[in-house]
C-alpha cells in the first residue's frame, strides 16, 4: 500500500456566531483557505485532482455540494473535481479518510481533504427532518447534550470537574495564541465586516477573561439540575480547514516536502442513545491497524464536543497522567467547533504540535452524533 503523505494543513481563523467571519459565505471562506493551502505548497490548482470537502449542514448556501462550488469559487479549473461528506462531527475526518485512502490505492495522487461549517449563517440542524419511528423504536434518541450529561452521570464526572477542564481549554488556547503556536496553521482571511476590518487572522473564540466561578455560575443548558452548562460545551461558530494529501509519485514529481503521512484510521459505532463515548473504541481500532499502543503516541488531538466526553475518553483510554498531552493547545470549548471543518482543524493543530515536540505519532479523534466515532494515527516525516 502506498504512503498518504500529509504535505501541509492549514485553516481559517475561527470566529465567534455572529462575530468575526459571519459576513462571508461558506464557500467563500472555504476558497480562500484552498488557495492557501496551494500557494503554500508552490502548488498550481489544475493539479489537485480531487477536493472531499466535510460539511454538515448541507442546506441554503452550504447546500448544491459545497465541496465542488468552493474550488469554482476560488478560481480553480473546472478539471478540479470536488464532493461533499457527512459524517456529522467527522466529516472532514472523514475526508481524511476518503483522500488517504484513494492515494494509498493508487487511485489519485493529490486530494485536498477540507471542511467548513458557517454557523452563524446556516444554523445548526436546519438540514434535518422527523426521525424515523421505526427507528425510534430501537433507541432513545436525545439531543447531544442530553447525551453529554448521561455520559457525566454514567461516568462519575461532577459539574467541579467539568468547568475545571473547560477553564484549562481556555487557558491552553490563549497561551498557545500568545506565544505563537497557531500561526503555522491559520492563514488570514479577509471578509466584508465593518467592525472588524478586512482581514482576520485571529481566533475570536478564547477567552482569557474567563474563571471557574464565571463557570460555575451558568445555568445547565439541557436539563434543569444538569452538569452541561454553554462553559462546558464546544462553541457554535464559524471555520473552514484543509489538508493536502498526496502520493510518493505526486511528492516527487512536484518536489513537495510532506510534513507527515496518515498510517492509520479507525471507525466505531456505539449506543446511539449515549452517542458520543465512542472514541476510545475508534482510537483502539487505529492503533491496532497501526501496530501501535499509547506508549507510542506523544500527542492526542480528541474534539471537546463537551467536557464529559473528553473526560470519558481520557479515563477509558487510561490517559489520567497524560493530561498535558491531550488537546494541549486547547480544543472545541476554547476554539470552537464549526462541525464540518472541525476534523481538518485538528488534523493541522495535531500536525503543529507533533513538529514543536519533535515526536513521532499523534492520534485524532472525534465522537459523532447518533452515535459514531473516528480516529486518525499521524506520523511525522
Amino acid at each position: 500500500m502506498a504512503d498518504a503523505f500529509i504535505v501541509d494543513a492549514v485553516r481559517s481563523p475561527i470566529g465567534r456566531r455572529n462575530g468575526a467571519l459571519s459576513s462571508i459565505r461558506g464557500d467563500e471562506l472555504a476558497a480562500q483557505v484552498l488557495n492557501a493551502l496551494v500557494s503554500r505548497a508552490g502548488l498550481e490548482p489544475a493539479e489537485i485532482e480531487d477536493v472531499q470537502m466535510g460539511c454538515v449542514t448541507q442546506v441554503g448556501e452550504q447546500g448544491w455540494n459545497i465541496g465542488r462550488m468552493a474550488p469554482l469559487v476560488a478560481g480553480w479549473p473546472e478539471s478540479v473535481c470536488g464532493t461533499t461528506v457527512d459524517r456529522q462531527c467527522g466529516s472532514s475526518m472523514q475526508g481524511n479518510l476518503n483522500a488517504a485512502a484513494a492515494v494509498q490505492a493508487g487511485h489519485l495522487d493529490l486530494v485536498v481533504s477540507a471542511g467548513v461549517e458557517m454557523m452563524s449563517r446556516v444554523p445548526m440542524g436546519s438540514s434535518g427532518g422527523d426521525l424515523s419511528d421505526r427507528l425510534l423504536e430501537r433507541f432513545e434518541i436525545v439531543p447531544q447534550g442530553i447525551s453529554a450529561e448521561v455520559i457525566a452521570d454514567e461516568w462519575g464526572l461532577t459539574r467541579e470537574e467539568l468547568d475545571t477542564y473547560s477553564l484549562e481549554s481556555h487557558r491552553r488556547a490563549v497561551a498557545a495564541s500568545e506565544e505563537g503556536r497557531f500561526a503555522n496553521e491559520i492563514v488570514p482571511v479577509e471578509v466584508s465586516n465593518p467592525h472588524v476590518g478586512v482581514l482576520v487572522d485571529t481566533d475570536e473564540t478564547p477567552r482569557a477573561d474567563t474563571s471557574l466561578e464565571a463557570l460555575a455560575a451558568l445555568r445547565p443548558a439541557f436539563l434543569p439540575d444538569g452538569k452541561i452548562t454553554a462553559g462546558n460545551s464546544s462553541q457554535i461558530c464559524d471555520g473552514a480547514a484543509a489538508v493536502l494529501v498526496a502520493s510518493g509519485r505526486a511528492v516527487e514529481r512536484l518536489d513537495l516536502e510532506p510534513r507527515a503521512r496518515f498510517v492509520s484510521f479507525g471507525l466505531a459505532g456505539v449506543d446511539p442513545h449515549r452517542m458520543l463515548h465512542g472514541n476510545p473504541a475508534g482510537c483502539a481500532k487505529a492503533l491496532a491497524s497501526a501496530g501501535l499502543g499509547w506508549d507510542d503516541v506523544g500527542v492526542v488531538e480528541v474534539n471537546e464536543a463537551f467536557a464529559s466526553v473528553v473526560l470519558q475518553f481520557v479515563r477509558d483510554a487510561g490517559l489520567e497522567e497524560r493530561m498535558d498531552d491531550v488537546n494541549p493547545n486547547g480544543g472545541g470549548i476554547s476554539l470552537g467547533h464549526p462541525l464540518g471543518a472541525t476534523g481538518a482543524r485538528i488534523t493541522a493543530t495535531l500536525l503543529n504540535e507533533l513538529e514543536r515536540r519533535e515526536a513521532r505519532y499523534g492520534i485524532a479523534s472525534m465522537c459523532i452524533g447518533f452515535g459514531q466515532a473516528i480516529a486518525a494515527v499521524v506520523e511525522r516525516v
